[in-house]
């Protein structure tokens, strides 16, 4: 009778025991669980044993368009909406230069250009004639036919390579900013060769989670 009493009394000790140990890690799962949502809701995403943060990136497909369109209005106007605020003073100092010198060239050229054609008319009285007004009548010129011929095909060959110029330091402008507001919205995360993540284990033994943070090296 004792001894079927002993079995009974073992029978319900191992019972509550292995129930008592069953609640405690479904208590600690559900902790670990609960931790996990609320990890993943602030953005952690958790793979096997590791536990790293996601960089959430805004990426604007109409931004580049925007920044190119800018550009092409006004100057640096799209540096600008990058946020690049120093390349702005270059794209509009770079487009400034050019036409300034467009505009210094084509000046002269028409000077010439019309003291030459007055020249061909019999007229004396043009600015080339006599610069320094000291001549004496009868005089030759300071700067007769040929003289006059190359300097107008001077400043027009200056003029023309100053347009140019002015042309690319525009289109330059428009596609640096189209190019750099690309190159914001691009992910290098991988390519990266040293990541801190913390990390989340899961201990079996005591069913406890364990924190930390790994160091990840890439060669």
């Amino acid at each position: 009778m004792n001894k079927n009493l002993y079995l009974i009394l073992f029978f319900c000790f191992f019972t509550l025991t292995n129930w008592s140990q069953e609640k405690k890690q479904d208590a600690n799962t559900q902790e670990t669980d609960s931790i996990t949502s609320n990890l993943k809701e602030e953005g952690i995403v958790i793979s096997d044993s590791t536990v790293f943060k996601k960089k959430k990136y805004k990426i604007n497909p109409l931004a580049p368009s925007k920044a190119a369109f800018y550009s092409a209005v006004f100057p640096g106007l799209g540096q600008v909406y990058n946020k690049r605020y120093w390349k702005a003073p270059i794209a509009i100092g770079l487009i400034g230069v050019s036409i300034y010198g467009y505009t210094y060239n084509n000046d002269l050229y028409n000077r010439f250009r019309d003291a030459f054609k007055s020249r061909r008319a019999g007229f004396t009285n043009d600015e080339f004639y006599d610069i320094n007004n000291d001549n004496i009548p009868g005089e030759l010129p300071d700067l007769d036919m040929d003289d006059l011929q190359s300097q107008q095909e001077r400043y027009q060959r200056d003029r023309d390579l100053m347009l140019v110029l002015t042309i690319v330091a525009y289109a330059i402008n428009i596609v640096d900013a189209n190019v750099d507001s690309h190159l914001k919205q691009y992910n290098i995360d991988d390519d990266l060769s040293l990541d801190f993540r913390p990390y989340l284990e899961y201990n079996p033994i005591t069913a406890n989670p364990n924190y930390g943070m790994a160091l990840t090296i890439k060669f």
